[in-house]
């Protein structure tokens, strides 16, 4: 097929006015032969991807596999790292309680229940015992004493034996007097002993704040089953200011109304 070629402006500045030949004989394929090559190369092509993706199919499938693997292992072990650091909060706390505690319970065994404070307490208490039995004792002597000398005194008309008999109950009186001189004595026993009492539950009210406070502690308490005896559970002791259930002697006029 001929085909007329145009002269460009270089090859007219090189080259000059030469003479340009009007007609060139190329061998052209033709439109639709070279339409067809074309496709018969890109349907080529396709074949060959889809091959090569066909034998890639199963290692790529096999790495996806492992990939996807992988992240559930280390999703795993992240959840397991964070149960781990929130495990170890909790046995830093649970560490730091017991080391609270046990400085707490050197500090009671130290100044409270070690041998020498208690046998003080235990004699504290044995003297405040003692020494009110001993005055009470005297007091009843002395009282006895009193009326005995009362009545001798009614029927005596001897002056000098009404002056001897005075002076007995006298003398019976001070020694009353200086009997009642053990409540200052059992006061200050007493309040040595509450003195140790208080610090005791000072610091068990401390360790038991450090483990979550006395609500805390009760849930972990054992009942209380009352294993007395039926007499001896009407055996409660006198009443404080403030006790509840017991009988007023209020109440117990009224029964008689």
């Amino acid at each position: 097929m001929a085909v007329h070629r145009k002269r460009f402006r270089v090859e007219e500045a090189i080259v000059g006015e030469m003479p340009i030949p009007e007609m060139i004989d190329e061998a052209t394929p033709m439109h639709s032969e070279i339409m067809a090559e074309l496709r018969a190369i890109r349907a080529q092509m396709a074949r060959n991807s889809h091959a090569g993706q066909a034998s890639m199919a199963p290692g790529d499938a096999v790495v996806a596999q492992e990939v996807a693997e992988t992240r559930a292992m280390l999703e795993t072990y992240r959840a397991q790292i964070e149960q781990c650091e929130k495990l170890k909060v909790e046995l830093d706390l649970i560490h730091d309680a017991i080391n609270r505690t046990k400085r707490e319970i050197a500090t009671l065994h130290g100044k409270s229940f070690d041998g020498g404070e208690m046998a003080k307490v235990n004699g504290e208490l044995g003297a405040v015992v003692g020494g009110t039995e001993q005055a009470t004792q005297q007091i009843l002597e002395a009282a006895e004493s009193i009326d005995q000398a009362a009545s001798a005194l009614s029927k005596v008309d001897s002056v000098d034996q009404q002056k001897q008999l005075a002076d007995d109950i006298q003398e019976r009186v001070i020694s009353i007097f200086e009997a009642c001189n053990f409540q200052d004595l059992t006061g200050q026993r007493i309040s040595k002993v509450m003195g140790t009492m208080k610090f005791i539950e000072q610091h068990i009210n401390a360790m038991m704040e450090i483990w979550g406070g006395v609500d805390a502690i009760k849930a972990h308490a054992a009942p209380i089953v009352d294993t007395r005896d039926e007499d001896a559970k009407l055996l409660n002791g006198p009443k404080l200011a403030g006790d509840v259930g017991h009988a007023s002697q209020d109440d117990i006029d009224a029964l008689f109304d």
